[in-house]
């Protein structure tokens, strides 16, 4: 998979969002900083949990995206994967065969 691809593809998804509808691209958009700052959890542990319920999931898009913001928030690949086979626990053969897409993304963006 080209995970840069997808994330191109769901920012041109966002923006044709934001021509049919600003006000619910800016409540979105807002939605999700709220729930991805820091609090008791740091922001690193929001996007692993991301990363395990974007396989769950089955959400290609979503894998590439959560995989991308864990890797910037300051998560090991180690980490990532380890994420994804929790994932795997819970959704069984589906969310195992996604777990591709974790290490495809791992890849394209870097994660050390």
């Amino acid at each position: 998979m080209d995970s840069k691809q997808m994330l191109r593809e769901l920012t041109k998804t966002m923006q044709q969002i934001g021509e049919v509808d600003k006000t619910y691209l800016n409540a979105l958009s807002n939605f999700i900083k709220e729930g991805e700052k820091s609090g008791a959890l740091p922001t690193k542990v929001k996007e692993l949990i991301s990363v395990a319920l974007s396989i769950v999931a089955q959400c290609e898009w979503c894998i590439a995206f959560h995989v991308k913001n864990a890797i910037e928030a300051g998560a090991t690949k180690q980490e990532i994967i380890e994420a994804a086979l929790v994932a795997g626990i819970m959704g069984g053969g589906p969310a195992i065969s996604h777990i591709r897409l974790v290490f495809d993304a791992c890849e394209q963006f870097g994660a050390k």
